[in-house]
């Protein structure tokens, strides 16, 4: 079992979020770029793919509604397609320690998503052939898929390389089970924007002077809770 205190957070970071409704894609884009940090877009755009994985009382769910300081969040991730081979996934450990967190993350041998999709093939086919810790197999045999999401996602860095922001427009969730998946049940969310401003504890100090020129205010924002509630799960 993961020990989330027993983790070193020196070199955790804050990701502050912003869920914008009011605005473009394009107007926020401005905002960011006009910025006297000086933004400038990095990388590709790309979308960006989650399987969450959590407990069968949903413990990472309430953990998070709840307001519990340590928390966690299980998923693979892969970016293009969303169906298909996945060439690619990663298992990534969300970790939260009041503000501040980190992640570990573990590659996983290719896996395909489609309606064949089932936890037993999840766990026989990709988790117990990828090269994980025996303490990581064991603690995944007690999570289960709950939540498929997407989104497309755009990426800036200011000038001095202190601060990052990811931007995620075009938010899709479907529903995942243990087997006979169609994926026919979903949400789509194209009203609200997700902007994270990312940056290093030591950092911190500089990071008003960057939001004070933001006209959205700062938001606790889980798109794994968002899905799951828009699902009526």
């Amino acid at each position: 079992m993961l020990k989330i205190d027993l983790l070193n957070f020196d070199k955790a970071r804050y990701e502050r979020k912003f869920v914008i409704s009011e605005m473009s894609i394009h107007e926020v884009e401005q905002v960011i770029k006009l910025n006297p940090k000086m933004f400038f877009e990095i990388f590709d755009e790309r979308k960006v793919n989650n399987i969450y994985l959590d407990s069968t009382d949903m413990g990472d769910y309430y953990n998070n509604t709840n307001g519990n300081p340590q928390r966690l969040k299980m998923r693979i991730r892969w970016y293009g397609e969303l169906f298909g081979l996945i060439e690619k996934p990663v298992l990534e450990i969300k970790i939260k320690n009041n503000e501040l967190g980190k992640k570990i993350h573990f590659p996983l041998k290719q896996l395909v998503l489609d309606n064949n999709f089932s936890f037993e093939y999840l766990h026989k086919e990709i988790l117990l052939k990828s090269k994980l810790p025996k303490w990581l197999i064991e603690e995944l045999k007690l999570r289960y898929p709950t939540l498929l999401d997407a989104y497309t996602r755009k990426y800036f860095c200011c000038i001095d390389k202190t601060h990052r922001i990811t931007l995620d427009s075009d938010l899709i969730f479907f529903k995942i089970k243990n087997r006979n998946n169609t994926f026919n049940e979903k949400m789509i969310d194209r009203k609200n924007i997700i902007l994270e401003l990312k940056y290093e504890k030591k950092d911190d100090k500089k990071t008003a002077n960057i939001t004070k020129y933001f006209p959205f205010r700062l938001n606790k924002s889980s798109k794994y809770v968002t899905g799951l509630n828009l699902l009526n799960y």
